[in-house]
């Protein structure tokens, strides 16, 4: 029983771990969807404008190829002066032949002739039929079609029933359609084209011309339109995904920053209520200890003298804490003004000038420019100091320490600070802006959080680069005042 109510809690957090959501990742899910619905808008735009690219050329070439074939046989009739003007639809089945004693039987067949002769030679047609109305093939390029009825052909009998030039496209030929026996078999795509002959009263169908053609000039044209309707489609919705695809990057970025700093913000709120009541709850004790120690220093002059002195020092040591914590969590409501960098500069290293000198550290400064920058005289000589103090630190047996200027752009001024101490770890320095890290021993940890709040508060920045056992540079970048 015991065993069991411990092991409870254990699988009651694990299940609250296993069940805990994943944040949304927007730009993860923003990709997927986008491509899928702008992959599916392009596939249908670009299907649709295949379609009616084929369908509008197919339908084109069968309304020039019904035109001309019609004005052929017109043009026929006239030419051999047939009398009652017969139609090429009458004369066109020699099975009728005796059904028109007043035409003459050399004249019906010298028109016949010559209108079969130009069905012939059409352009690029691989097969052409005539149908009688009983679906008789009256005539074929290929004798051996010749005699045939066709049966069941829906695109036969429609132009017949509507009286209407009737056109299909085919990429390979239907065998069990009689009428598609080709001399010569098409290579790619090949057109239908049934065309209607009438009476002389234009009312009945008296003959269908059907031609089979494999229009390579049209086909070709069709392709590199495809070609190019394919492409300009992916171009496009490729573009239209990359622009929406950096707006969404940009916005998720800028929300994981706000979000960042949001809770950077409040952290540092709760940190700084804390801190606050918890510095100014020490600071009337810590006095009071080191009234009491400096009193009994006065009476005491014994062995005690010692230990007195180090509880002064230690206090002494805990009211720097104290007012370096009060001054972090202190709002920056100071107004910028011009500031000149380079006089800044001159000014914290005069005021360290014994220590470097203690430290035996080398300054190398050389300004070729004083810039004005936007900041704020006693914030910028704090930030400097803090800086300038931790160099020193790290160069407790001597080193080189590196001032330098550079113009970033027209905007901005970067200020350098290299020197050649201890260096940090990848881990330290990943964490050196962090409210309360410091690798010093006795340190509180705010002073490089203090330093990037101030330059960010004048609308700069502050960055760290540091290698372990080689050295830190601190990189400040100012704007300056035009």
């Amino acid at each position: 029983m015991n065993m069991q109510s411990k092991s409870l809690p254990v699988e009651e957090g694990s299940l609250r771990l296993g069940s805990r959501k994943q944040p949304f990742n927007l730009l993860r899910w923003f990709s997927l969807i986008s491509m899928a619905v702008i992959g599916t808008v392009a596939v249908a735009l670009g299907t649709v404008s295949t379609r009616f690219v084929v369908e509008e050329s197919v339908q084109r070439d069968a309304l020039l190829t019904a035109q001309f074939i019609q004005a052929i046989a017109s043009a026929e009739v006239r030419h051999v002066s047939i009398p009652n003007i017969r139609t090429m639809g009458e004369l066109i089945d020699p099975r009728q032949d005796n059904d028109f004693p007043d035409v003459d039987p050399a004249a019906r067949a010298n028109a016949r002739s010559e209108f079969l002769d130009h069905i012939a030679h059409l352009p690029d047609v691989i097969l052409a039929n005539i149908y009688a109305p009983d679906r008789q093939v009256v005539w074929s390029t290929n004798p051996a079609l010749t005699g045939t009825r066709i049966h069941a052909d829906e695109d036969l009998d429609r132009a017949f029933n509507e009286k209407i030039p009737v056109s299909a496209s085919y990429h390979d030929v239907d065998k069990a359609r009689e009428e598609q026996k080709f001399v010569v078999p098409p290579e790619y795509i090949f057109l239908e084209n049934y065309i209607p002959l009438f009476d002389a009263e234009g009312k009945n169908v008296t003959a269908m011309v059907e031609i089979y053609k494999e229009p390579k000039d049209l086909i070709s044209r069709m392709e590199r339109g495809l070609v190019l309707i394919w492409v300009a489609t992916a171009l496009g919705g490729g573009l239209i995904y990359l622009g929406l695809y950096w707006i969404v990057r940009r916005a998720a970025i800028l929300l994981a920053v706000q979000q960042k700093q949001l809770i950077a913000n409040e952290t540092f709120v709760a940190l700084g209520e804390m801190s606050s009541a918890v510095a100014h709850s020490l600071r009337n004790p810590l006095a009071t200890i080191r009234s009491s120690a400096e009193l009994a220093l006065e009476f005491d002059a014994g062995p005690a003298q010692k230990n007195i002195k180090d509880i002064i020092g230690q206090v002494e040591r805990m009211s720097k804490w104290v007012r370096e914590l009060l001054q972090s969590l202190r709002p920056l409501n100071d107004e910028p003004e011009p500031v000149n960098l380079v006089a800044a500069l001159h000014e914290s290293l005069v005021a360290f000038e014994q220590q470097i000198a203690r430290a035996g550290v080398q300054v190398v400064f050389h300004p070729q420019h004083t810039p004005m920058v936007l900041s704020q005289p006693v914030q910028l000589t704090q930030i400097l100091n803090s800086l300038l103090a931790n160099a020193l630190e790290a160069m407790d047996k001597g080193g080189t320490l590196t001032i330098s200027l550079e113009l970033t752009d027209s905007r901005g001024v970067s200020v350098m600070l290299s020197d050649t101490g201890k260096g940090m770890s990848e881990e330290q320095r990943s964490m050196a802006f962090r409210p309360f890290f410091t690798t010093k021993q006795g340190g509180l940890g705010v002073g490089l959080v203090l330093v990037k709040r101030i330059m960010e508060r004048f609308g700069g920045g502050v960055t760290l680069d540091s290698r372990e056992g080689e050295g830190t540079t601190v990189r400040l970048a100012f704007q300056l005042i035009q």
